[in-house]
């Protein structure tokens, strides 16, 4: 049996914990903060409950296998888990709107060809069919194996060329085009090329800029389907916690980790900010890469050829408003609606940058509305309580820390939310406005192509004994991957470093 020193309390670093501890070990959390969950965040007054980081669960066999192993009570033993139907409704600026069936693609094909017109379903779904073969390639090592050592092989994007007709045209072989090429190549439609571009935006990523295997990111929510747990995304973080619980791991809040302790070449354990060192043969990680470079003090965790950590200028936040409305909410309401912006070169621009000027902010941005039939969300079935989203820069242009800009920009939303909920701005008893927080950016998963830059650092570091977990490492963020970067983890732990994945 091991001693195990676990830092942050993140969905990955608990997953990892939980299994670690399954498997014998004696595993201690050290948490800078106040509790658990990481990004995976909830906000309460009044009776009334937010969702502030993730609001849907995608891929829950993750920790569906997560509960399995580590426990005889299910994951749906845990908590009340439940398909979100329609999946999502999207309305689109020139008015038009459609409702996308929770996992059936020829109902997505049926409502998109409804809603927008003939054949678009059909283009929908050929899109969708080849992200198929995008997933297909490379589900193992971007999901469920250590991050291989020869990634620069994962620097080419899976996602096949569509054939093209004429002498130039025969067979398919791998793109090299940005999910934007591909959105205005093959959907044409612009509303369409919306709908693939919001799904980029809403994991942080820019589709300027963003491989053609990003189409994997509709494809995993369309197959595997959206899922909601009652009492919200907090309600599976606590779920978790408790799990870790049981299986006898330790917690330890408000306790900063300011140095990974090394002893002959190895990670012996970790220093908090009292003086005090906890000592351990392995020290699992769960911070940002370029964290746990500081922690580790000028010794670097990983060589020149592995994928390296930086400033993340891919990295986004979410600015939150949660509303708290007088009235019920009607029987047809919808989970999760997306208001997209009419002017989505703006919105890129102002969020990502646009050449070498000053950024710009987007004054109508895309809005995700969230709205769920979820008691414990509401004080009385006499009220709602809805969540609005924006994908935003968290370091400019605007400045976040600016009341009156802040209070604008959550104004502006919510006159956008009307067109998913009639009459908000009337229901309204109160409103709070969260903006973005350095401590909850948006990192979305780990993507092939382009020459490995939308990959994530490994979970094996080449420091012996310490290893990278959570959302800012392979296979990267949501907590979908965040749980099987800490089954990643435990794997190498248990089984060793020539470990290749489960089976």
């Amino acid at each position: 049996m091991a001693r195990i020193a676990v830092i942050g309390a993140g969905m990955g670093a608990m997953a990892a914990a939980a299994r670690l501890a399954v498997a014998g070990h004696r595993v201690a959390v050290f948490e800078r903060g106040a509790t658990h969950g990481g990004a995976v965040r909830r906000w309460e007054r009044d009776g009334f409950a937010f969702d502030t980081g993730p609001g849907l669960l995608h891929l829950p066999a993750v920790y569906r296998d997560l509960f399995l192993k580590t426990g005889r009570e299910s994951l749906e033993g845990c908590i009340e888990l439940s398909q979100v139907d329609p999946a999502s409704r999207h309305v689109f600026p020139d008015g038009t709107a459609v409702s996308l069936p929770n996992a059936s693609r020829a109902g997505v094909l049926t409502a998109l060809d409804e809603a927008l017109g003939a054949g678009s379903g059909e283009r929908w779904s050929a899109l969708v069919g080849r992200a198929r073969e995008a997933w297909d390639a490379t589900r193992r090592p971007l999901l469920e194996e250590p991050l291989w050592q020869d990634w620069r092989v994962l620097g080419r994007d899976p996602y096949p060329a569509v054939r093209r007709r004429g002498l130039f045209g025969r067979g398919k072989g791998p793109t090299t085009a940005t999910l934007a090429e591909v959105a205005r190549r093959e959907l044409a439609d612009p509303r369409l090329i919306a709908l693939l571009e919001s799904h980029a935006l809403a994991y942080g990523f820019d589709p300027r800029s963003a491989p053609a295997s990003a189409v994997v990111l509709p494809y995993m929510e369309q197959t595997f389907g959206s899922w909601y747990p009652r009492g919200g995304m907090r309600a599976l973080a606590d779920a978790l916690y408790e799990r870790c619980l049981a299986r006898k791991v330790e917690f330890t809040f408000g306790a900063a980790v300011t140095g990974v302790v090394e002893k002959d070449g190895r990670a012996s354990g970790v220093e908090l900010a009292d003086g005090r060192v906890s000592e351990a043969e392995f020290v699992v990680a769960g911070v940002d890469p370029v964290q746990l470079v500081e922690l580790c003090r000028g010794r670097e965790p990983w060589g020149a050829d592995d994928v390296r950590p930086g400033p993340d200028d891919r990295a986004t936040a979410r600015l939150t408003v949660c509303l708290a409305l007088r009235g019920a909410r009607p029987a047809d309401s919808v989970h999760r609606t997306v208001v997209h912006t009419a002017d989505r070169t703006a919105e890129l621009a102002g969020v990502f940058g646009d050449g070498p000027g000053p950024r710009t902010p987007c004054d109508r941005p895309t809005v995700t509305v969230l709205r769920p039939d979820d008691p414990a969300s509401r004080p009385d079935d006499a009220h709602e309580a809805v969540t609005l989203t924006a994908t935003v820069a968290p370091h400019g242009p605007v400045n976040w820390h600016d009341g009156e800009a802040v209070a604008a920009a959550a104004e502006r939303m919510t006159e956008i939310a009307e067109a998913a909920v009639p009459g908000l701005r009337e229901r309204v008893l109160w409103r709070e406005v969260l903006p973005p927080a350095d401590d909850a950016l948006v990192t979305g998963p780990a993507l092939a192509g382009r020459e490995g830059r939308f990959l994530r650092p490994g979970n094996r570091t080449r420091i012996p004994g310490l290893y990278a977990v959570g959302g800012w490492s392979h296979p990267g963020g949501g907590p979908a991957h965040a749980g099987m970067s800490g089954a990643i983890v435990a794997g190498l732990i248990v089984n060793g470093d020539d470990w290749h994945g489960s089976t």
